[in-house]
């Protein structure tokens, strides 16, 4: 494996370092700041926005809002999601799916847990985009967790038509790693990084150890290394490193 050793750069956000909403109906947590949760160290990594991992009580939601000029993609974990929006988009989000909406100019959505009595857990993730003012748009694609049984299996890519498209140089990735096992991540660009979140699982990414919903941001690099120490889902993130949006 080769590496740019140095000017590697590593960034680790252990779980119980993400700030915390708790609304009754909805937990979430926040890797970066969002809502009431602030930490000016914790504005974005490139272009990632946002990376809230949400839990929805039953039957409750999100009601109607706005978005513009963002890259909204989500994957449900547990559960299944319901979205309206202004597009005439009314679709029901399950586990095993992959969402992305193009906000572009301007749209409204709503999200609300689907089930009557059994709550709902999604990661919400928000890319900055790469061209501002698009038509707004919508996909949704159902994945089969056997691509990416110990294979990497691209879900959202701007250049992939088997996977979500996304307007930024950006590439989403799910594994299911067994324990014991490793596999190899190349770059799509040397200049990216690569923003690695644990779903479940112990793992390390070229050697730095992770536990349960722990993340790692990597640069100045162009592959990593993953090996499971235990059972491990990964969602990997690789995103143009512009700066803060602020």
């Amino acid at each position: 494996m080769e590496t740019l050793n140095k000017t590697t750069q590593v960034i680790k956000h252990p779980a119980n370092s993400r700030g915390t909403a708790n609304f009754g109906w909805l937990l979430s947590k926040h890797t970066f700041s969002f809502g009431r949760y602030y930490n000016p160290e914790r504005i974005n990594f490139g272009a990632l926005r946002v990376l809230n991992d949400d839990i929805v009580e039953a039957g409750m939601g999100f009601g109607t809002h706005p978005h513009d000029n963002m890259e909204i993609v989500s994957i449900p974990l547990e559960g299944d999601l319901e979205h309206q929006d202004s597009t005439g988009n009314t679709e029901v989000i399950k586990t095993g799916d992959v969402q992305i909406m193009s906000a572009g100019f301007g749209l409204t959505h709503s999200e609300y847990n689907h089930s009557k009595t059994d709550r709902v857990n999604f990661l919400q993730i928000w890319v900055l985009p790469k061209e501002r003012d698009i038509e707004p748009r919508y996909q949704q694609i159902t994945f089969n967790p056997a691509g990416r049984k110990n294979k990497l299996q691209t879900v959202v890519a701007p250049d992939d038509d088997k996977a979500l498209w996304i307007n930024q140089d950006s590439w989403f990735t799910l594994t299911d790693i067994d324990a014991n096992h490793s596999l190899d991540y190349s770059f799509h660009r040397e200049s990216n990084g690569v923003y690695a979140f644990l779903i479940s699982g112990e793992a390390t990414i070229n050697g730095e150890s992770l536990a349960k919903r722990d993340a790692l941001g990597i640069t100045g690099t162009n592959s990593l290394t993953i090996a499971a120490s235990k059972n491990a889902e990964l969602l990997l993130m690789e995103v143009p490193m512009i700066k803060s949006p602020f």
